[in-house]
């Protein structure tokens, strides 16, 4: 993890790996168990089969919440979802937002972004779009989403600040989010820390629970909280594609716990 860039193209080159092996299999995606390089993606994946709007094809497995639970989605409001994938959110929040809403997915690769709008369009969605960008800079103007929901990708984004007050800036006054993500309590060992495809995964790149929240206030928001927290242990046969048994032993006692938080926050109606 040498540099922004780096870590970029790694979780890039993963993701576009991911939807094109769920292209390839359209009886069993991703999220299939024993599905090659996909277990460390998806061991933290919730079950979204019951909810509204599910589109199978949509679910890759790659999430770790479901944001839209928390933030009260209304008729006619404007939704964006970072790090849409294959669009499994935006579909859950379209349903929310009805024909007179809109929902707007981003994605920094390409693989998926292709993917998601193939989705929509066999679905014949007409108030979901899905735009190539990168969180840190997102393509959308000032003031223009009532709500921004993300799963498990923020900790994805080098730049963690930047991407908060990105998501501050394209929030109307008022408006608020949904973010499910990973976060750490304690030091992961430096080889996991250094794991590209653990980083990919969501677990090398997490920060504690803390600084995650910390960051969230430096951004500006109020209101913030912490609404879902859930306690998840990595299989061991996933872990020892980095540790020996030794360490992984030393890792199991050391008391680390990598969690998976729903975090709500609402900017500030006026910043007067």
């Amino acid at each position: 993890m040498d540099s922004k860039d780096n870590i970029k193209d790694i979780v890039k080159e993963k993701y576009a790996e991911i939807a094109k092996k769920s292209d390839a299999s359209s009886a069993c995606p991703c999220c299939c168990s024993g599905a090659p390089a996909a277990d460390t993606y998806t061991t933290f994946s919730p079950d979204y089969s019951k909810k509204d709007g599910y589109v199978k094809d949509a679910d890759l497995g790659l999430g770790c919440g479901i944001p839209t639970d928390t933030v009260h989605i209304k008729p006619g409001e404007t939704v964006i979802d970072l790090g849409s994938g294959a669009g499994n959110d935006v579909f859950i929040a379209q349903r929310l937002v009805g024909k007179t809403g809109k929902v707007i997915g981003i994605d920094m690769t390409e693989a998926m972004i292709e993917k998601a709008k193939q989705n929509a369009q066999r679905l014949g969605y007409e108030n979901v779009e899905f735009r190539l960008g990168d969180i840190e800079k997102l393509p959308v103007d000032d003031n223009a989403a009532d709500v921004v929901v993300s799963n498990c990708v923020i900790n994805l984004v080098p730049d963690k600040l930047k991407a908060f007050q990105e998501i501050y800036r394209v929030l109307k006054p008022g408006g608020r989010f949904g973010i499910s993500d990973i976060v750490i309590n304690g030091t992961l060992p430096a080889k996991i820390q250094s794991a590209a495809e653990m980083y990919a995964g969501c677990v090398a790149g997490a920060l504690s629970k803390e600084a995650y929240m910390g960051i969230v206030a430096e951004a500006g928001f109020v209101s913030v909280s912490i609404t879902k927290e859930k306690v998840y242990a990595i299989p061991d046969a996933i872990i020892l594609k980095y540790l020996s048994q030794d360490e992984l032993n030393d890792y199991k006692q050391s008391g680390v716990q990598i969690l998976s938080i729903t975090v709500y926050g609402e900017k500030k109606c006026t910043d007067a």
